[in-house]
């Protein structure tokens, strides 16, 4: 069950989170690579530190990692790290603690093990899908089961702190959904849905990455929960596309044939997915 790997790659992205909150603690400068997407010193150097970490601890498996020019690994269709050294870098600059290190390992193509680490709150979400997930708070570890909730009606929804885009006011008119909250980083969005905090996520949009999905994917997906595109097609990590084309349904199972016809609909009716 990919026992070494998890607690390797744990004890690594709760290193990582002391590089972050060493940063963050600090009059920080920020830069952009482009617009609206900042990056700051902790990215870069986090990034550096797990990229080198994974490389000497598994040296035949293929890295792909957001601050890392060179991501051709994603071609390699046998063992891929996908790694996210700082998702939330709006909310990190911000200083308000929604933000994780997340870093997954696809085998084949598929999303299988994953860790997303909240240094803000030392809580460390992994899983292993098919072996299950857990939660550590301060060294305090729990089992993680999605709920069990399907009228939509009844979910509750986690959304984005940065940006809510209209669709997604659509999906909720839809569904009947009046139970919302809100999170930096896809990675504790899909956390608070693994520990019941939330049933529901939906990203319309291709603005996201692969090192965005792949650790939040296998941990929903351990903890019981169901990770799609908004065509309700599995994400296949096969470096033929970096970009989450598709966007992202993260939900528990009980809702998942309810909420996914809903959040296609809307996907097709503003044009983001063709019929």
């Amino acid at each position: 069950m990919l026992q070494r790997e998890l607690d390797e790659v744990s004890r690594i992205a709760i290193e990582a989170g002391a590089i972050l909150m060493k940063i963050y603690a600090t009059d920080f400068d920020v830069a952009f690579k482009s617009e609206k997407n900042p990056v700051t010193e902790a990215d870069t150097l986090a990034n550096e530190f797990i990229v080198t970490q994974l490389r000497k601890l598994f040296p035949d498996d293929g890295v792909v990692a957001e601050e890392t020019s060179d991501q051709s690994d994603a071609k390699r269709m046998g063992r891929c790290w996908y790694v996210d050294p700082l998702d939330g870098t709006k909310e990190f600059i911000k200083k308000n603690g929604e933000f994780s290190v997340m870093i997954g390992l696809t085998i084949e193509g598929k999303a299988t093990l994953g860790v997303v680490y909240q240094p803000a709150k030392d809580k460390l979400y992994r899983g292993v899908v098919g072996h299950g997930a857990t939660l550590s708070v301060a060294g305090d570890r729990r089992e993680l089961r999605v709920s069990d909730v399907a009228p939509a009606s009844k979910l509750k929804l986690v959304c984005s702190r940065s940006h809510r885009a209209k669709s997604i006011d659509m999906v909720v008119n839809r569904l009947g959904i009046t139970d919302e909250m809100v999170s930096g980083s896809v990675g504790l969005k899909v956390g608070v849905i693994a520990e019941r905090t939330a049933d529901v996520y939906v990203h319309i949009t291709d603005k996201s990455m692969a090192w965005d999905a792949a650790g939040p994917e296998a941990v929903l997906k351990a903890a019981g929960g169901r990770f799609t595109r908004l065509d309700g097609v599995e994400y296949v990590y096969d470096g033929e596309d970096l970009r989450t084309h598709g966007g992202i349904l993260a939900c528990n199972a009980a809702s998942f044939d309810e909420v996914l016809p809903a959040a296609r609909a809307v996907s097709e009716e503003i044009g983001f997915l063709t019929r």
